[in-house]
C-alpha cells in the first residue's frame, strides 16, 4: 500500500509543478526584449496576412497593361500611387505581396502543423513501444534520404502542379525530422520516476502519453516546429519558383519572384520585392524559434 501512495504522489508531482514552470517561462519571455521584438514582428506579419483583403489598396488580380512594369512610388494619371510599383501585367505589387504573404504563410503553417503532428505522434510511439522503434525510425531514414524537391517533382508528375501536390510534398518533408526530435524528447520523459509510478497504479498507456509524455515534450516540439516553419516557407517558395506551386494568376511569393526573373536587370523590383519579403519572414521566424529555445532552456533562467 505504501508503494501505491508514494507512486501516486510522484505521478502527481509533475502536474503540481506545471503552473510554476509555466509562470517561470512567461517571466523569462517578458524579460527577453529581443524575443518580445521577434514575437511582435511575427504577430504583425500574421495580421498583415490575415487582413490582406481589408488593407490591400487594389485588386491583386486586376490587370492593366497600360500600367505594366512601373517602378515603386509611381503615380498613375488618375493620381493613384502604386507604392511598390506594378508587375508585368500591371497588377499592384503591394496588393499581390499581401495576398502572396497570406498564401505563403498558409502553406507553411498548414504543412508544418500536419507534418509535425504526424511526426510527433510517430516519434512518441517509437519511444514508448520498443517493438515499433525499428519500423518507424527506418521509415524516417527513408524519408530523409529523399529531398523535398524530389517529392514535389514526383507529385507534380502524378497530380499536376498546384496547391495540392505542393502541400503533400511539404507535409511529407516535415515528418522525419519531427520523428527524431519527438522520440529523443519522449525517451527522456519515459525514464522518469513518475512514469513508473503511473504504470504501477494502473494508468493506461494512452493516459500516460497524453497526460505526461506529450505535455513534457511540448516545449521541444514547439521550438522545433517553429524552426521548421522557416525552412518550410523557404522550401515552398523554392518549389513555387520552379513552377511546382499554385498556378497563375494565384498570388504566392515564390511564383511572384519567378514572374520577374526575365526582367531582373531592367525592372528588378518585380522579383526583389517578394524575395525580400520571403527573406524577412524566414528571418523573423528563425529568430523567434531561437528565442523560444532560449526561453525554454532552464539553464538560462539566470
Amino acid at each position: 500500500m505504501s508503494v501505491s501512495i508514494d507512486s501516486s504522489s510522484s505521478a502527481n508531482a509533475a502536474v503540481q509543478l506545471a503552473p510554476v514552470a509555466r509562470n517561470s517561462f512567461l517571466q523569462r519571455v517578458w524579460r527577453d526584449k529581443l524575443l518580445l521584438l521577434w514575437l511582435s514582428l511575427a504577430l504583425l506579419i500574421l495580421l498583415a496576412a490575415i487582413l490582406a483583403p481589408l488593407i490591400a489598396p487594389h485588386d491583386p488580380y486586376a490587370t492593366k497593361m497600360a500600367y505594366s512594369r512601373k517602378p515603386p512610388g509611381w503615380v498613375s494619371p488618375d493620381q493613384v500611387t502604386y507604392w511598390l510599383g506594378t508587375d508585368v501585367q500591371g497588377r499592384d505589387m503591394l496588393s499581390r505581396v499581401l495576398f502572396g504573404l497570406r498564401a505563403t504563410l498558409f502553406i507553411g503553417v498548414f504543412s508544418v502543423f500536419v507534418g509535425s503532428g504526424i511526426g510527433a505522434l510517430l516519434g512518441i510511439l517509437a519511444a514508448y513501444y520498443a517493438r515499433l522503434t525499428t519500423l518507424i525510425m527506418r521509415m524516417a531514414d527513408v524519408l530523409l534520404s529523399f529531398p523535398a524537391i524530389l517529392f514535389g517533382l514526383s507529385l507534380s508528375a502524378l497530380l499536376g502542379p498546384g496547391m495540392t501536390s505542393l502541400l503533400i510534398a511539404l507535409c511529407i518533408s516535415a515528418v522525419p525530422g519531427m520523428i527524431r526530435v519527438a522520440r529523443s524528447a519522449a525517451m527522456v520523459v519515459i525514464k522518469q520516476d513518475y512514469m513508473e509510478a503511473g504504470r504501477s497504479i494502473g494508468f493506461s498507456d494512452s493516459y500516460l502519453i497524453l497526460r505526461y509524455v506529450l505535455p513534457n515534450c511540448a516545449s521541444m516540439l514547439l521550438i522545433y516546429a517553429t524552426l521548421q516553419l522557416g525552412h518550410t516557407i523557404l522550401l515552398a517558395a523554392l518549389l513555387s519558383f520552379l513552377g511546382l506551386g499554385p498556378l497563375p494568376p494565384f498570388a504566392e511569393l515564390g511564383s511572384m519572384a519567378a514572374d520577374g526573373r526575365k526582367f531582373l536587370e531592367i525592372f528588378p523590383h518585380i522579383s526583389t520585392i517578394p524575395t525580400l519579403v520571403i527573406f524577412g519572414v524566414v528571418l523573423v521566424v528563425n529568430l523567434l524559434g531561437d528565442g523560444l529555445r532560449d526561453a525554454f532552456d532552464l539553464r538560462l533562467q539566470s
